[in-house]
């Protein structure tokens, strides 16, 4: 309830429960910051992880994401929780253009539903020194599969970071296609396609809202040497803004031009975007995602993985209650102030 109402620390949850506000939230007896502390050192993360994967899952077979073809997962990695000194054992180093270390914060990766017109953010998975965001990504992919199940989705959307061979082959053994970004990381796939694509005129063009928009797609590049791959498929767009700007990216698939076409890619590359808008964006400006209130690395899993399943929750209650009434859908904000004021008003009349 905390996490709905958009109050990041300890202190504002034992305000919630010391006020007349606590019978309404079913909590029988006042307590302290302390005891959140210690109670999210020792909660299980595993049966929060299945919940928010039964609320997806559910969703599914409500039909909420009836309207979509592709259902994709997107998956990417951000920094939160910085501190100057270091706290515990997962502590990174933040260091400076001079490599030299100016204070220490935790990285993180998150994985979450996009391509349906709504975003749910479902799991997350820490490293510390040592691991890496694609190691960690990996783990996280088998894990999320596992408990959504191999036919739940479709694709997995990544950056370039991800554009590993031991990332896209876990991807293929988990039954998921893969749309990577296609950066410099990969000189020679990123060069060969650029020259072909030069020298060709778009293969499509087509409107995306107000943007116009032009797509190249070719799937005979060889693989790079780690990669089981028999072939490689590259979509290059090229987005022309309403302002004149224009916005251009390539993308790697294993999509064959029968299963998707370069539409459709189109569309699956666009929503990696939603994990750093709808995701870290959201969850850090308004839920806290990036305030540690307890320095303790269960602690902080347990509060990253209940700011998840709250935004889920209160997701799929807003834009896909199916027994809301006649009012429209309403915004995060008003939501918000309804709960607010609901639990005033309860407060006021005990």
């Amino acid at each position: 309830m905390a996490r709905l109402l958009r109050q990041s620390s300890f202190l504002a949850v034992e305000a919630l429960v010391r006020s007349a506000a606590r019978w309404v939230l079913a909590v029988r007896t006042s307590f302290g910051d302390d005891a959140v502390g210690y109670f999210t050192e020792r909660l299980a993360a595993d049966p929060l992880r299945m919940a928010a994967a039964r609320v997806v899952r559910q969703a599914k077979r409500n039909k909420a994401f009836d309207k979509s073809r592709w259902i994709g997962l997107a998956i990417d990695g951000t920094g939160a929780g910085r501190s100057r000194q270091k706290r515990c054992d997962e502590c990174r180093p933040v260091r400076n253009d001079k490599k030299q270390i100016v204070g220490y914060h935790h990285k993180v990766v998150m994985v979450s539903v996009v391509g349906t017109g709504l975003s749910l953010p479902l799991d997350v998975e820490p490293y510390g020194p040592g691991d890496s965001e694609y190691a960690a990504g990996q783990r996280l992919l088998r894990r999320c599969v596992e408990n959504l199940g191999i036919r739940f989705a479709n694709y997995v959307a990544v950056d370039g970071g991800f554009a590993t061979a031991p990332f896209l082959h876990t991807a293929g053994d988990v039954g998921l296609k893969v749309v990577a970004r296609l950066k410099g990381n990969l000189p020679e796939l990123y060069e060969a396609a650029q020259r072909r694509f030069a020298s060709q005129p778009p293969g499509r063009k087509f409107r995306d809202g107000c943007d116009w928009v032009e797509v190249w797609d070719a799937d005979d590049f060889d693989p790079w040497v780690c990669l089981r791959w028999e072939t490689v498929r590259v979509v290059r767009y090229r987005q022309h803004k309403r302002d004149g700007t224009v916005v251009e990216a390539s993308w790697l698939t294993d999509f064959s031009k029968s299963e998707a076409g370069s539409q459709a890619i189109y569309r699956m590359a666009k929503s990696r975007w939603e994990i750093e808008n709808e995701g870290f964006n959201d969850a850090k400006n308004r839920h806290g995602f990036e305030h540690i209130c307890h320095h303790h690395p269960n602690s902080i899993l347990i509060n990253w993985l209940i700011i998840a399943l709250a935004i889920t929750l209160e997701r799929l209650y807003r834009t896909r209650h199916l027994h809301r009434g006649l009012h429209a859908v309403l915004q995060p904000i008003e939501l918000y102030r309804l709960l607010l004021l609901s639990l005033a008003a309860a407060a006021n009349t005990s």
